[in-house]
């Protein structure tokens, strides 16, 4: 493929870690490095931090609830003016938007270029919910998508009950050789050590359902131990704690990318509690990467990821006692938890961008097949139909 001038949409703040920024992060890096031109636009709270030459701020992004979640974006007339101003100094062959139906600037520049267009759905959501935040205006919109890329079985899933349209399943990238540079790291490497990293503050992480196990886990293996990884505030869940569990629950704050990996490889047993609102599990795949042993609640996106199970203990969505069940049998059992970790590392090979970027890049000569260059729509209106040569 002939080298592309590629414009990607980042919806949510940049400066919030999440799934979405790292997989857009990450896939900038590759294509760069792959001879291709980037530029990346999303709000950023602080501009006087991006430290990324690819990268362009929209403006700062401002919290609205969705998908059980406080997602940080942007939208409105200023921000549009700046999506349109984004779009006419740079010479596109194409336009990737990310997470475009949802009010944000993916929506926007949507909205504001013709030619071919590539988007990445990554949220699964019940079909009352996604009608409840978009309605049917955005039908037209979808239709004029060149070509759909889902993370996963259930955010395809939900692109089709909803918009009855098609996409090819891509999972979000795994940078696999970043997790080869660190081990691990001795104070948190006690035998029998679980391990939780996220927003623990979001009700939707569940991690009230993990510590609701912890009773009848200390119970049975005294030498446990929980660290909670993530940004929040533990005072308040501390509290809630009984004093015998507090001293065994540490909480390590916001990690590092080297500190992530530590974590992951110090921990005998990673934990994701999650009760609703994902779509496919990066850090589940991080952790695969890792060799991490791994129980997840059997959300339909991680029985997917996990192979409905070989590549990793499940139990009931917001039970803490099954959770509770599994994690005391993997724990004991040494050859399944060796077991979990070897087939979840194979897993996650499928991850790397060598092969996910590969299958992005396809997707990309396909949506370019007989298309023009991106540029303004005359109006901003939405465009009905692709645009050909013929």
């Amino acid at each position: 493929m002939k080298s592309l001038s590629i414009g990607i949409v980042c919806p949510y703040g940049w400066d919030t870690p999440g799934g979405v920024q790292i997989h857009i992060s990450e896939l900038a890096e590759w294509l760069i490095n792959k001879g291709h031109k980037v530029s990346v636009l999303a709000p950023v709270t602080d501009e006087s931090a991006i430290d990324k030459p690819w990268l362009t701020s929209a403006g700062r992004p401002v919290p609205i609830p969705f998908n059980g979640a406080v997602a940080r974006v942007l939208f409105g007339p200023l921000a549009s003016s700046r999506v349109k101003q984004w779009i006419a100094s740079n010479d596109f062959d194409l336009l990737h938007l990310h997470e475009p139906a949802i009010p944000s600037i993916s929506l926007l520049a949507g909205w504001a270029a013709e030619g071919p267009i590539v988007a990445t759905f990554h949220a699964a959501t019940n079909r009352q919910k996604t009608l409840n935040a978009i309605g049917t205006m955005l039908d037209p919109f979808i239709e004029r998508i060149t070509a759909k890329i889902a993370v996963s079985e259930s955010a395809r899933e939900t692109l089709k009950d909803r918009f009855h349209t098609e996409a090819v399943v891509i999972p979000n990238g795994i940078e696999s050789e970043k997790f080869t540079k660190f081990g691990s790291k001795s104070e948190w490497s006690a035998p029998n050590t679980i391990g939780f990293l996220g927003r623990f503050e979001e009700s939707r992480k569940g991690l009230d359902v993990l510590l609701g196990a912890l009773g009848r886990i200390f119970s049975e293996i005294p030498s446990a131990t929980l660290l909670v990884a993530g940004p929040g505030d533990s005072s308040s869940i501390i509290k809630k704690l009984k004093p015998e569990f507090a001293k065994r629950v540490k909480f390590l704050g916001r990690l590092s990318e080297e500190e992530k990996v530590e974590f992951f490889k110090s921990i005998s047993l990673y934990v994701a509690p999650n009760t609703g609102g994902e779509s496919f599990g990066i850090i589940l795949a991080e952790a695969m990467t890792c060799g991490t042993p791994i129980l997840a609640s059997d959300l339909p996106a991680f029985r997917t990821l996990l192979d409905s199970g070989s590549c990793g203990g499940l139990f009931e969505s917001e039970n803490s006692e099954s959770l509770a069940l599994k994690a005391i049998d993997i724990l004991k059992n040494d050859s399944l938890r060796n077991e979990i970790s070897r087939l979840g590392f194979e897993k996650a090979k499928s991850f790397d961008w060598e092969t996910v970027g590969e299958q992005i890049l396809s997707v990309y000569d396909l949506a370019l097949t007989g298309n023009s260059k991106i540029k303004l729509n005359s109006e901003g209106r939405i465009w009905n139909r692709v645009r050909t040569n013929d």
